[in-house]
């Protein structure tokens, strides 16, 4: 659903009027895009984006003045925001945070008038924090090398559904790709990580001078660096659909495993600009993610029996 700009600068979404400001902000300079046009792409895109984000606590990634300027996180949802906004207290090893939680299209324009350029979203949901419904894994190459990345992604791509798990695939909007698994969230943090770690050392032992798991980055050379540790309690991934604090405004985008075959195909390549009209004309490929959650159980004993084969 689109939203609606009045005169009296309040935007009308989802049954909502939300009061905006400064809606010809520049916040993307070199690209002249607006915060109106921020605005405007997220409360088109909620209806996809919304199943991506509902229940889950949220990082706000904001640049009230541009990406130009220093940004910062924010953890916290603000006393200010409005009581519509729901939110979900977290215990950490710093105290309880509350966070927001993005359940409406209203929330998600509210939250880009306030110059949030990107929420992060956690792996887990707020009646489970503990069990992760989804598996992340994040392929960073140390440069923009599309040819390479886009081998790596496959070749992970591949070994998941060896394992019998049903891997999606989305561009980051940056350098690289996020392989995701659903899962049907009988595991905690703690196993779902050990098992991201394992798979890694698996296809970086197959693919030794293509990937590493090389924490450094002054030890990893030309090699694409296969992050696993966004797999953790309270860490966050860029959701689908989620604009990028980079020139252009690109969108972390899901994409089929055979659009990896396009040749114009790169991790950047769909903008806030340009990611509407691909919704409109394409069927969502994530549309069966939260249909398609596996066990893990039948996955790690396939995975240990590789594993002693190699």
């Amino acid at each position: 659903m689109g939203a609606g700009t009045t005169a009296d600068s309040r935007v009308r979404v989802g049954g909502r009027a939300v009061a905006v400001s400064s809606l010809d902000k520049v916040l993307f300079p070199q690209d002249g895009i607006t915060k109106g046009e921020l605005i405007e792409y997220y409360g088109t895109v909620a209806t996809h984006m919304l199943p991506h984000l509902k229940d889950r606590p949220i990082n706000l990634e904001r640049f009230p003045g541009g990406i130009d300027r220093a940004g910062f996180f924010q953890q916290a949802m603000p006393e200010s925001f409005p009581d519509w906004i729901e939110g979900v207290t977290v215990e950490k090893a710093e105290g309880r945070v509350r966070h927001v939680v993005v359940q409406t299209a209203a929330t998600l324009v509210y939250l880009a008038n306030q110059g949030c350029i990107t929420p992060h979203a956690w792996l887990s949901r707020r009646d489970r924090l503990d069990s992760p419904d989804q598996l992340i894994f994040d392929l960073d190459p140390p440069a923009q090398d599309p040819p390479r990345v886009r081998e790596a992604a496959l070749l992970l791509g591949e070994l998941l559904r060896e394992l019998e798990l049903v891997p999606f695939l989305k561009t980051t909007g940056s350098r690289g790709y996020h392989v995701l698994v659903p899962l049907d969230r009988r595991e905690d943090f703690s196993a779902v990580r050990e098992f991201a770690q394992a798979v890694a050392a698996l296809l970086v032992h197959r693919h030794p001078k293509l990937l590493t798991v090389e924490g450094r980055k002054a030890k990893r050379g030309n090699r694409i660096y296969l992050d696993t540790l966004r797999n953790a309690y309270a860490h966050t991934a860029v959701p689908a659909y989620a604009v990028r604090a980079r020139p252009k405004a690109p969108v972390a985008t899901p994409i089929g495993w055979d659009e990896l075959e396009v040749r114009a195909m790169h991790p950047a390549r769909f903008t806030l600009r340009s990611l509407p009209a691909r919704l409109r004309d394409d069927p969502d490929p994530w549309r069966d993610l939260r249909r398609r959650p596996r066990s893990l159980a039948p996955a790690r004993r396939r995975l240990e029996e590789l594993s002693v084969a190699r």
